[in-house]
């Protein structure tokens, strides 16, 4: 059996399978240490239903095909249709919160860049979105105030507060809703703070919020 979504209080997740609308350069610091400019408005992409995964207990990288970066991000599991929604629809309509890694394929990505190519080879190859369990919004508290972070072998690499968000959450979801029809099961990717590097095949990672570490190792 294929990913499915999970509820961390292991209640069950009836919610189909669906796609990831991802959020580029949603903290500023991030997109300096990248050398970009602060975008205007957010970027999206789109990763598919294959690129998600669960986190635990390992998720794989691809291998020969250049340096694999973490992102470590706040996933949103959206539980009902949302197009052009206000803020009290999609209070209503979200279904879960959690912590998610878009994978990306740096050097694949920089190359595209250089070309004016479009990034999917880079970020929606399969297993590109591991994902973690969801935290039921009422549980998870306020997702536009959260710390969270990323150990790799013991060491932090990546430290963020939600409230960093050039676009916050909900502003992000009404936005999105505006150009893509989000559908039960999707999640929303909201970007990543900076700390961006290299992950290697046998790396144990920690990923933290509201107290809660989920561990993995890369395979």
């Amino acid at each position: 059996m294929g990913y499915q979504h999970q509820f961390i209080d292991g209640s069950a997740c009836g919610l189909p399978v669906g796609k990831a609308v991802c959020v580029g350069r949603n903290y500023a610091a991030h997109a300096r240490e990248l050398g970009n400019a602060v975008p205007e408005s957010p970027i999206l992409f789109l990763k598919p239903s294959t690129a998600l995964v669960p986190l635990q207990p390992g998720f794989a990288i691809p291998q020969g095909r250049g340096e694999c970066h973490h992102e470590t991000e706040i996933s949103v599991l959206i539980g009902k249709r949302l197009k052009n929604a206000g803020r009290a629809e999609i209070e209503a309509g979200i279904a879960g919160f959690g912590l998610g890694l878009d994978l990306t394929l740096r050097d694949a990505q920089n190359e595209l860049k250089k070309k004016g190519l479009p990034w999917e080879i880079a970020k929606a190859f399969d297993g590109a979105a591991p994902l973690s369990p969801f935290f039921k919004p009422d549980v998870f508290g306020d997702v536009e105030n959260t710390e969270f972070s990323l150990s790799v072998n013991g060491s932090q690499r990546q430290h963020g507060f939600s409230r960093d968000m050039i676009t916050s959450v909900y502003a992000l979801i009404e936005y999105i809703s505006t150009i893509f029809t989000l559908e039960p099961g999707d999640v929303i990717l909201t970007g990543t703070p900076e700390g961006v590097a290299a992950l290697h095949a046998g790396d144990q990672l920690e990923l933290r919020v509201l107290d809660t570490v989920f561990a993995t190792v890369v395979r």
